[in-house]
């Protein structure tokens, strides 16, 4: 007798680029356990969500019942064969093998390797024998006795804790792995998925204690609210917009279908058909971008709400103007309130709907690939939103160990409170669970979502550090362990699910442990796999860091008495730029928001009144600052606004009273800085010696301010010598270096130059010629020269 076992492999999503799917396993060619594993042919086919599926079966033996079995799944991807397709890690903190495993049983029928959970919960279509296609509702509450699906009144879109704003019910029957379900044909409400778009829904759960408590579906595209209003349980008769959609009803959506801002509605496939444009292709590698760092809901100045994704598509055109090659957007997925950087998030799958909604956030990807720019998105994985109530908290329990969202260790007594078991992590919340696959799976299905459905490029990782490093138990501080251990399982999870999806992505991560694995391949080594990491150090060096021993430059240089200035320690951050970092004068969190920060041009003076001469020292040394990040060996970036000296704080908390017109600015007092900024990303861009990763600092002198250093690719070569000393050199200056050989140097970028607002000091973009590795240049006071080698 054979027991016949089926193995799939679902990826969730209609096709990737892959071919020749093999199973691998621990048996041998009869089905019996074998130290070498064999490989059988996997069969394609869909599956219910309409999604592609894998398949193949293997017979064994009846008498290996009780064996323990591993397997794995084999890709190829054109140049690139013999890929491992098994992104999870094993559920054992001591174990990196990323392999499944099953014990034989009588009643073994089929093994499952989900990539991504897309369709498998929320909302979705599921296909039916006639043309229409029905609906299924998923939810996971493993803890839970009873969930109903709750079908709700969209002209109110809340359901209160009495039931005021519900419509319907319908009980969810419970499948393993805790996931309830309920679908076409279960009742007469649900009926082909097209008339339920648009339904507004909650889920009515039977906790395991038996209280009961309205959730909203975690899965859910679309949460109605753009607003700040939470009714807080209490009935609500008023307009859905003004709701903050974390408490508010979720709705079902089509993701298959746009609806346009003039209100007509296409199919995905004819809104991207004129996606890109040829003559402007986008960036395909780490070291070719300039990145703009963008707070849509910091936009719409003028305005009382915060900025729009309509906003930011208008404000595309000054990106082209500035000629920036890809912006990063802080969080747009579902937060709480309007006013807000993004970074609780509550709701994953969903943009946020005061921003503007999913739809949106497509068209401005689409007219940002028009325009040759990609479209990076920040991501926050280390907490959820603080007010989560009718989101991730307590979802199906009150027991503190049997949060599903939350990692708790111990019990409740072995803490003076029963929140000790909780795990801090130096974010504004409490550490998600990581050693749950459901959801781990949260965030990789999530960002699979808007790479598919969104065509977004790449991703930005908030505070990896916190996941990998720094738990430790709210109750005494004492290290986390595990916690840890499976954050780094769920980060190596997570980039080695991107880089199956789309190889091509750009990932990136504040990560600030100096931990050389965070960029190191996961898909084909056991490193965590980020492109690059965020490197703070640079920016507390250039700028400025409250209480630090960094260089500081710019703050130590605003002071105006001319001490000496540590650029010695500011060339060991050039030295590290080139080890995959993203490097910025300014990030979101540096700009007034953290204690001593504050914008470059302010920074500069010293928070002196920025008119006059004092405005023309601020933009010179900002100038300065914009020079050492967009030709340093790192990834350039900067915040929104820099580019044109904007002033203003922007903090978190009052963002919007600090608005500043950067399109105004740009056009007025703005212009030649944001010139010198447009010629600098410039040369940035379309230099491969600026882009490569070599990098040498031949010249620093800490009295006289002075620092040089080269840049090279092949026979191109690049000499930058940049001065924030208060007085020029006008007689020259002496820089000595054996790559200066006997060769001539032609000065072709100055930020001293007149346009820009500068003295107009340098060298007239004259050659030079260096005589046994020694070159006299001209050096303007707080100015940077480039030159090129002939």
């Amino acid at each position: 007798m054979t027991i016949s076992v089926q193995f799939q492999f679902r990826s969730g999503f209609s096709s990737l680029d892959f071919d020749n799917f093999r199973l691998w396993g621990s048996w041998d060619g009869e089905g019996r356990s074998a130290e070498e594993w064999t490989s059988a042919n996997m069969q394609a086919g869909i599956d219910a969500n309409g999604y592609e599926v894998f398949r193949t079966q293997i017979e064994f033996p009846d008498t290996e019942v009780g064996t323990m079995f591993r397997w794995g799944i084999e890709v190829d991807r054109p140049g690139s064969p013999g890929m491992w397709a098994i992104a999870a890690e094993l559920d054992d903190e001591a174990s990196q093998r990323r392999e499944r495993f099953f014990m034989l049983q009588p009643d073994t029928s089929t093994q499952t390797y989900h990539l991504t959970w897309q369709g498998l919960l929320g909302a979705n279509r599921i296909r039916r024998g006639d043309a229409s296609a029905g609906i299924r509702f998923s939810v996971w509450a493993p803890n839970a006795e009873a969930v109903s699906l709750v079908l709700a009144d969209p002209t109110i879109g809340y359901v209160a804790d009495d039931g005021t704003g519900a419509i319907k019910s319908v009980e969810m029957r419970k499948t393993g792995d805790g996931i309830w379900v309920v679908q076409t044909g279960d009742d007469a409400c649900l009926t082909d998925f097209e008339s339920m778009v648009g339904t507004a829904y909650m889920y009515h759960v039977t906790k395991d204690d038996g209280s009961l408590a309205y959730r909203t579906d975690i899965w859910s595209l679309m949460q109605i609210g753009a607003g700040d209003l939470d009714p807080d349980g209490a009935p609500y008769h008023g307009k859905p917009e003004a709701l903050d959609g974390p408490q508010s009803c979720s709705v079902v959506c089509d993701p298959r279908l746009v609806l346009l801002a003039s209100g007509e509605e296409v199919t995905a496939d004819d809104f991207w058909a004129d996606e890109f444009v040829a003559n402007r292709p986008l960036p395909k590698r780490i070291e070719d971008l300039v990145i703009y760092e963008l707070h849509v809901g910091a936009l719409g100045f003028g305005k009382d709400a915060p900025g729009t994704l309509d906003d930011a598509i208008a404000f595309i055109a000054h990106l082209v103007a500035l000629g920036i090659n890809a912006v990063e957007l802080l969080p747009i997925a579902e937060f709480e309130t309007r006013a807000n950087w993004g970074y609780g998030t509550s709701h994953f799958f969903a943009t946020d709907q005061g921003a503007g909604g999913t739809d949106r956030l497509k068209m401005f990807v689409k007219a940002c690939h028009q325009q040759g720019i990609v479209v990076i998105l920040d991501v926050c994985y280390n907490h959820f939103d603080p007010d989560g109530e009718r989101a991730e908290w307590a979802y199906d329990s009150n027991d503190h160990t049997r949060n599903i969202y939350y990692w708790y260790e111990g019990k409740p007594s072995d803490y003076p409170e029963p929140t000790g078991g909780y795990i801090d992590n130096i974010s504004t919340g409490w550490a998600p669970r990581f050693h749950e696959e459901a959801v781990r799976q949260l965030f990789v299905s999530s960002a699979a979502f808007f790479v598919s459905i969104c065509h977004i490029d790449g991703f930005r990782l908030d505070q990896t550090s916190s996941i990998h490093q720094y738990p430790v138990l709210h109750a005494n501080g004492h290290p986390a362990g595990r916690a840890a251990a499976f954050g780094v399982k769920f980060l190596k999870q997570w980039t080695r699910t991107m880089r199956l999806i789309k190889p091509g992505l750009f990932l990136t991560a504040e990560d600030y442990s100096d931990w050389p694995a965070m960029t190191e391949p996961s898909l084909n080594g056991d490193g965590l796999g980020f492109d690059a990491t965020w490197y703070g150090d640079f920016h507390h060096n250039l700028i400025e860091y409250h209480g630090g021993s960094q260089a500081q430059l710019v703050k130590f240089a605003g002071y105006g008495d001319r001490r000496e200035l540590a650029l010695s320690s500011f060339a060991g951050a050039f030295d590290a730029s080139a080890h995959s970092k993203v490097v910025y004068n300014q990030s979101h969190d540096d700009c007034g928001n953290r204690e001593g920060s504050a914008r470059t041009v302010v920074v500069a003076v010293n928070f002196a009144p920025l008119v006059g001469e004092t405005r023309v020292w601020a933009e010179a040394r900002s100038r300065f600052a914009a020079a050492m990040t967009l030709l340093s060996a790192g990834t350039p970036m900067f915040f929104m606004g820099e580019e044109v000296g904007a002033q203003q704080p922007y903090r978190y908390n009052d963002f919007l009273d600090n608005r500043e017109d950067i399109l105004g600015e740009a056009a007025g007092s703005g212009a030649r800085l944001m010139a010198c900024y447009r010629d600098l990303i410039s040369l940035s861009i379309n230099e491969d010696a600026v882009r490569s990763h070599n990098i040498a600092v031949s010249t620093v002198h800490n009295a006289n301010r002075v620092i040089a250093f080269h840049r090279w690719n092949g026979m191109e070569e690049f000499l930058i010598v940049g001065s924030l000393n208060d007085a020029p050199f006008n007689h020259g200056y002496w820089l000595h270096s054996d790559r200066l050989g006997d060769f001539h140097w032609q000065e072709i970028f100055n930020t001293d130059a007149a346009e820009y607002g500068g003295w107009n000091i340098g060298n007239g973009g004259n050659r030079m010629e260096a005589v046994g590795g020694a070159l006299n240049v001209v050096l303007p006071a707080c100015g940077v020269l480039v030159f090129r080698k002939l």
